[in-house]
């Protein structure tokens, strides 16, 4: 039995931790099967995901190839059966749509050749510029459902709860992502009908002819009214539209899974993967959560999955991960946890051009943030190479293979498609094989956080679909992008990581905000804020909560109407926002708790008038005009300190500004070099502390939690680019010995023996144990007191970071 519950994955009962590997069968000759487990259980794995191609498995109507008849290596069963042979879980991916650099995107020619009207159109009647089709199109159903039918066949027999190994399966892949990246939302006549409909449930039909002047019951001047927009009604349509998305994919999603149920597929989690990274950086991401939150939170039995293509993870793109980690909790169920399924790894040559070179550090550091942050599995996308093979009928599209990146495929995954391993992989199968080595305790344990939030308002990322000639939409989406992201996340988000702040995330649009669960709220804010989030902020702010906010004070709802409710509970009125221009370059003057910091440059401000009846002291002041644009006030029994201006990352303005709201961070370090991403995972008293040195240098720190030292006060060293997950209070079942503390990491764990990697010059393990520990010439034993041990490594561990403790 497989159960979703206290956002844990329990298996038969118990929590586990899944590490998987992507290995495409179909890119194999059946005979580099067993190799590629064989590298995939080295690297310390105990899953194996895949993608199954409907284009491979059905390249001709009614030719379906399930067994290998055609091709060995379709061989789909034979495959899953050789994972659990190998004693594997197994997560399988059928699509219908599956990218992966496939020929339209995984969905066999025949589809759209045969059902031309599946193909979508966008703005102003345009053919979409990629291979994306009518999700809900009713011969697109028809077809993908028989798919599914035939897939399933060869699945269910083979579910966990069957006997089988199969633990998930995904709906569909990054459903969204086609039409978002190019901007071209699916505007077929059908589901033009099918929103008309939907308007006219949401809204009167007083309410419609006021929002959108034409007539929505006729087709043509519907076509035309929607297709091309009128300035007039742009911002209702591009909020309209995209809520329309939302439940068009939700409907979606439920309709698959309303399919795989009906051939077998039951008591296994449905997952839902989320598209957004680029470039390396996670900016973008929630617009991905925006379009399918809905879709994965809808019912019970759905999980999730994040796609995390960073590169390194470093000083400028490591609170993107916390962020968006967050940002999917935030909007989660209660019982649901956090996944990856396809998680960045190799070495960055996507292009074989030796341009976007990875350090080794990259998979480790991401792996080691995810699970700190409840992440319950890990899919490294893409574990191994493979090789395109040639299509019996080629579409005639230049070189007639399955895919579009040549004969050879995943050349900078850590497996090339030789089976070759490249530098990335030893480092990466170190952090599996971290994490594994205490699995069973990461899997049921939840990241400790301090009494701050970061606010996550889903439609402030609902920009996906803006017409090309609209100025209406464009200026609303380039203050919304301007302010949640580079502002925010560059400044105020860095700044809370590097004072050591372990923060949750909170979905203020559609969850409960209550100052006794959160204490102190982060809020990225734009000129535009929806009327309901500005009067909930309100009510939460007289009830005693905390805001940091940074960005601009709302003037505006989220269609450009005015509205001030949030400016008015402040106490102050917005005189208006003024951006640098040639010979004008603006600075800023702190003032009030924030003074005796110099003036420093910025290129916005948003200015205020303080009225006389407020409560509210100017912190930030524009350089001589000293126009007020930041403020602390008090509102009700809460507090809000607003920051209407770029401001610098200063940690400790940020952090004085949290300890005034309340939050205290409580997992601190002394290091006045920053660079060290910290927080902790715990389960009743037993912890790990997670501490990634994320520059090139070492660092001696003193580690604290809740004001008292760590590692039995010893300062530690952590070294560059490495990343420890520190053992507290630790019980090994397997050996009935508890680590109180270690400055070594936890690699192995058997009966008679801990096997971990040293980190220092001389390393420090505190057991309590009434077993003997055996005498070694590798480490000193002393006794501290009937139960307890202090274990000290001769080695040092930058030249042998291997040590055994043995036991009798």
């Amino acid at each position: 039995m497989i159960e979703i519950k206290n956002k844990q994955i329990l298996i038969d009962g118990k929590p586990v931790l899944i590490m998987c590997g992507e290995i495409h069968y179909y890119r194999l000759e059946r005979k580099d099967w067993q190799d590629r487990i064989d590298k995939l259980k080295d690297a310390g794995c105990n899953a194996v995901a895949t993608y199954i191609p409907w284009l491979c498995h059905e390249p001709a109507e009614g030719q379906m190839d399930l067994d290998g008849h055609t091709r060995p290596e379709l061989d789909l069963g034979a495959f899953i059966d050789l994972c659990a042979e190998n004693d594997l879980y197994f997560f399988a991916r059928p699509g219908p749509f599956i990218m992966a650099e496939m020929k339209n995107e995984g969905i066999p020619h025949w589809v759209s050749e045969k059902h031309p009207e599946v193909v979508p159109v966008g703005w102003d009647g345009n053919v979409a510029t990629t291979p994306t089709l009518d999700y809900l199109a009713p011969n697109f159903l028809k077809e993908t459902k028989k798919w599914y039918e035939a897939v399933m066949a060869v699945i269910a027999p083979r579910l966990h709860t069957n006997g089988g190994n199969i633990i998930g399966v995904q709906l569909d892949n990054e459903i969204g992502m086609l039409s978002w990246v190019s901007n071209c939302p699916d505007l077929t006549e059908q589901l033009l009908e099918n929103f008309s409909l939907w308007l006219q449930k949401k809204y009167t039909e007083a309410e419609l002819k006021q929002r959108y002047p034409f007539n929505l019951h006729n087709a043509a001047e519907r076509i035309t009214g929607i297709r091309s927009p009128k300035e007039e009604y742009a911002a209702e349509l591009m909020r309209d539209l995209g809520h329309y998305m939302r439940d068009r994919f939700t409907r979606y999603v439920a309709i698959l899974r309303e399919f795989a149920e009906e051939f077998g597929i039951k008591d296994t989690p449905f997952i839902v993967n989320i598209h957004g990274t680029g470039g390396g950086r996670g900016l973008t991401y929630p617009i991905g959560i925006s379009q399918l939150y809905e879709s994965y939170t809808q019912d019970d039995g759905y999980l999730s999955g994040s796609d995390i293509y960073f590169g390194d993870l470093d000083m400028e793109s490591f609170q993107d991960l916390y962020l968006i980690n967050g940002f999917m909790d935030a909007v989660h169920n209660p019982d649901q946890p956090l996944t990856s399924v396809e998680f960045n790894c190799g070495d960055g040559n996507f292009g074989e051009t030796y341009g976007g070179r990875y350090d080794v550090s990259a998979a480790d550091f991401k792996t080691r943030m995810c699970v700190a942050q409840g992440n319950r599995l890990i899919n490294y996308y893409l574990f191994t190479g493979g090789y395109n093979y040639k299509m019996d009928e080629a579409a005639g599209d230049g070189n007639g293979r399955i895919a579009s990146t040549g004969e050879r495929h995943g050349f900078a995954a850590p497996v090339n498609p030789e089976g070759k391993l490249n530098y990335t992989f030893p480092r990466m199968a170190r952090s599996i094989k971290t994490m594994m080595a205490v699995g069973d305790k990461l899997a049921a344990m939840d990241e400790d956080r301090d009494s701050v939030a970061f606010a996550f308002i889903p439609d402030y990322y609902m920009t996906e679909y803006r017409y090309p000639d609209s100025t209406k939409m464009r200026e609303i989406v380039d203050n919304i992008t301007m302010h949640r992201g580079a502002g925010a996340w560059e400044i105020v988000a860095r700044a809370m990581l590097l004072a050591s702040y372990r923060f949750s995330s909170v979905d203020v649009q559609n969850k409960e905000l209550d100052p006794k669960v959160t204490k102190a709220l982060v809020l990225p804010s734009a000129r535009y804020m929806d009327r309901e989030i500005q009067l909930k902020l309100v009510r939460y702010l007289q009830s005693g909560g905390g805001i940091l906010l940074y960005g601009e004070v709302p003037t505006f709802d989220m269609e450009g109407k005015p509205f001030t409710a949030l400016a008015n509970a402040l106490g102050v009125k917005p005189l208006g926002v003024t951006f640098n221009e040639h010979g004008h370059f603006m600075s800023l003057t702190a003032d009030g708790w924030a003074a005796e910091r110099p003036e420093i440059r910025t290129y916005f401000t948003q200015t205020f008038e303080l009225g006389s009846t407020s409560n509210a002291e100017a912190i930030m002041r524009v350089t001589e005009s000293e126009d007020v644009c930041g403020f602390d006030a008090k509102v009700g029994e809460g507090r809000a300190i607003v920051l209407a201006t770029a401001y610098r990352c200063d940690i400790d303005l940020f952090k004085t500004a949290l300890e005034r709201l309340g939050a205290v961070a409580g997992l601190t370090h002394d290091c006045e070099y920053h660079g060290i991403f910290s927080t902790s995972v715990s389960s009743g008293d037993e912890r790990f502390v997670h501490l990634l040195n994320l520059d090139g240098f070492e660092k001696e720190i003193q580690v604290r939690l809740d004001d008292e030292k760590l590692l039995g006060g010893r300062p530690f060293t952590l070294q560059s680019k490495d990343g420890v997950m520190l053992p507290v209070n630790v019980t090994l079942e397997k050996t009935g010995v508890k680590v109180v503390y270690s400055t070594a990491e936890i690699m192995e764990v058997s009966v008679d023996s801990i096997a971990f990697r040293l980190t220092q010059s001389s390393d420090s393990i505190l057991l309590e144990t009434n077993r003997v520990v055996l005498v070694d010439a590798d480490y000193q034993v002393e006794e501290v007191d009937s139960s307890k041990v202090l274990i000290t490594s001769k080695k040092h561990g930058k030249i042998d970071d291997h040590l055994v403790i043995k036991f009798k």
